[in-house]
């Protein structure tokens, strides 16, 4: 017999089933995927003249039911031949920017892909960087592209050629595809105040384009991060220390202090050595571990050495370290070194010309060995890629 508890419940529950019929209703009918109709003209076109697969097709067609003709993708068909454009760079571009079929030649196209080319992105170039960032080219070009860019090449100093706003839009084409008031200018003037500029501000923009279009409170974060390190605002060193601290996240950086603090150096030294040298930590955990343990552990270099030069842990261990190492070695062991033996910094430190000139050239009835012993890596690795191609 039932109870007057579960009779209520039983009722409750009734009354709850359908008082939510109709939100469940609601909630399915807007989490349910719509059918994409692809518009066949279209669909037809893109596989049979892009050679696009199917499933690519119906979901670009369906995008643009009202198609009606093919006129306009023809004219951008052709026009992007016409400039050198690959079936591969006019496929990517599409698939990214599909809108690109149905653009005004003369009126909008063409406009910025000469905007483009004046820059200097010509050639072959051309059809790469815009299959790469297609959707630049639906970006107003008097409200976008031309103010952004001319605010770029202000900070890219010595750039007469452009080559440097070219390799930055490369990696980061987004710097002109925002309207320039809403972030980029507002960036760097927080980046001016902070005492980033002229040459400095020319360097960011060049290694992290990005940071110039971070939210302005995380990147307010960023620099107040650098600074607590220890960073001084009229430092040069400021810019690289920020560069590297916005590449690593907390838990990567303080990995790599746990890996110095391994090797014996404090929280304190590992800190001084960062402030000097902040490009050490753009090194993997594991590259840096091979250096760390070549100079203490392989030639026993003093770890007071690496406080005060933390720059020989920045040089390629394979191209620049060892292979000089070697030489050094040969010109110890055979007692060529009349006068007082150089310090490993002062021999990491000279470039490659001139230290042939001084350790190589000089001894010239040892020069053939110990130019053998200074290319020794190139000698290695190129014997692996033969034993490889055999193979």
């Amino acid at each position: 017999m039932q109870t007057v508890k579960s009779l209520r419940l039983q009722v409750l529950q009734k009354i709850y089933a359908k008082a939510t019929e109709p939100i469940l209703y609601m909630f399915s009918s807007l989490t349910k995927t719509p059918t994409q109709t692809p518009n066949t003209l279209l669909f037809n076109y893109l596989i049979e003249t892009l050679n696009f697969p199917k499933t690519e097709a119906q979901s670009i067609s369906a995008r643009f039911s009202n198609v009606k003709s093919l006129e306009n993708p023809h004219c951008v068909l052709h026009y992007l031949r016409s400039l050198g454009f690959s079936e591969t760079e006019i496929r990517s571009s599409v698939r990214y920017t599909p809108q690109i079929l149905f653009s005004d030649v003369d009126k909008t196209l063409k406009p910025k892909i000469e905007f483009f080319q004046e820059m200097g992105i010509v050639g072959s170039h051309l059809g790469k960087f815009i299959s790469n960032n297609s959707g630049l080219v639906t970006n107003s070009l008097q409200n976008m592209l031309i103010p952004c860019t001319q605010i770029l090449k202000k900070i890219l100093v010595n750039d007469k050629s452009n080559q440097y706003l070219i390799r930055v839009l490369r990696r980061f084409s987004w710097l002109i595809s925002m309207n320039p008031e809403r972030r980029l200018l507002r960036n760097i003037a927080f980046l001016e105040s902070c005492g980033i500029v002229g040459s400095q501000l020319s360097y960011l923009l060049k290694t992290k384009p990005r940071l110039f279009l971070t939210e302005e409170s995380k990147l307010r974060d960023l620099v107040v991060r650098v600074s607590d390190m220890g960073f001084s605002f009229h430092s040069k060193q400021f810019v690289y220390g920020l560069c590297i601290v916005s590449s690593l996240s907390k838990e990567t950086f303080d990995r790599k202090l746990e890996l110095l603090r391994s090797f014996g150096f404090t929280n304190n030294e590992a800190m001084e050595m960062f402030r000097k040298q902040s490009m050490m930590f753009g090194k993997s955990e594991e590259q840096l571990k091979l250096q760390l343990d070549f100079f203490m552990n392989k030639i026993e270099l003093n770890k007071e050495v690496l406080i005060r030069a933390p720059c020989c842990l920045t040089y390629s261990l394979a191209e620049r370290v060892i292979p000089r190492y070697r030489v050094m070695q040969i010109l110890k062991s055979k007692r060529l070194l009349l006068k007082k033996e150089p310090s490993v910094v002062s021999v990491l430190i000279l470039s490659e010309e001139k230290f042939l000139e001084k350790f190589v050239a000089t001894f010239r009835d040892d020069a053939e060995e110990l130019l053998v012993a200074y290319r020794g890596h190139l000698l290695d690795s190129s014997s692996s890629e033969d034993k490889e191609k055999s193979g």
